[in-house]
Formats: C-alpha cells, sequence, structure tokens
C-alpha cells in the first residue's frame, strides 16, 4: 500500500452517509490534488449533505509544530463562511487519523446540538488495491462521549487525458 501525503491524490466519487434518524444522504466527487513539490496536498469538496450543498477548498500538509511527532496540519475554507483546521496523522498502515473542533462540517451537524465544547475524529482507510476509501467520522459533543457521525465511502474516478 503506498502511505504519505499523496496517496490518496485523485478524482473520487464521493457516497455516505450521516448516521442520524432518519440517514442523511452525502454524495458528490473529492479531488486531492499532490501540489508541485510534493509537500502539499490541495482538496477540492463539491458534495450535498442532504439537500445542503457544501463547496470547500483544504489544504493539508503544513508541520503542525506545536505537537512535535509529524502531526499534519488541514486548514479548510467553506461555502458557508466556515474556516477550520484539523490535526492529521498519517500511521504506519498508511491511514489517516484526524481530529479537530466541534466547528468540522457544519453542514453535517444535527440542528439541535450546540458544539461548544465538542470534538469530532475520523479514521481514513485507503484500500490496498488505490481503488477505494472509506471514512469512520465520529463527534463527542460534550468532549468526553464519542458518538458514531458519518461513513463514507470514496470510489477512485477515472482521469481522462
Amino acid at each position: 500500500m503506498t502511505k504519505g501525503i499523496g496517496a490518496i491524490a485523485g478524482r473520487w466519487r464521493t457516497e455516505g452517509h450521516v448516521v442520524d434518524e432518519p440517514m442523511t444522504p452525502v454524495v458528490g466527487t473529492d479531488i486531492y490534488e499532490l501540489f508541485p513539490g510534493g509537500h502539499f496536498l490541495v482538496h477540492h469538496v463539491d458534495v450535498n449533505v442532504g439537500d445542503r450543498p457544501v463547496l470547500a477548498i483544504e489544504i493539508i500538509g503544513e508541520i503542525d509544530t506545536t505537537s512535535g511527532d509529524g502531526t499534519i496540519l488541514a486548514r479548510s475554507y467553506d461555502n458557508s463562511g466556515t474556516a477550520d483546521v484539523m490535526r492529521v496523522r498519517i500511521d504506519d498502515s498508511g491511514a489517516w487519523q484526524f481530529t479537530g473542533g466541534a466547528e468540522i462540517a457544519p453542514a453535517a451537524r444535527p440542528e439541535a446540538v450546540a458544539p461548544a465544547q465538542g470534538a469530532v475524529r475520523s479514521t481514513l482507510r485507503i484500500a490496498d488495491d488505490q481503488k477505494t476509501m472509506s471514512a469512520f467520522w465520529e463527534r463527542s459533543d460534550d468532549g468526553v462521549t464519542w458518538l458514531p457521525w458519518m461513513e463514507i465511502g470514496f470510489t477512485r474516478m477515472e482521469t481522462h487525458a
């Protein structure tokens, strides 16, 4: 399996759901482009969460100088005016571990939840054949108890020259 920041570069069909009653579909595309030099990924998000369009751009790869453990930052900006930062670690198996605050992905958060103390985390796993990925997201509304939040699958799309 390819490991490192370039492993997810490509165009992906995105399909999944927010875990709630009823389940809210998440459908669209994610494009990860390796920026020249190979140090950063530019991530373009174009999905619908239910009937809410979410457009975002994210830059992944800045070294988190506060951690000292190889963590990188993912800074994103979306069409609702939200800007946020997540921390990312790529483990020895090539899985991506994301952690962030309650402000992450507001379109997928239940309306009744006030995310003042919350947090989110996700594990993104790339299949050995590099043709699919899966992400399991959890959220904590109180900073202590973790709940399933989103299950997202990605299928690599063919690129046409």
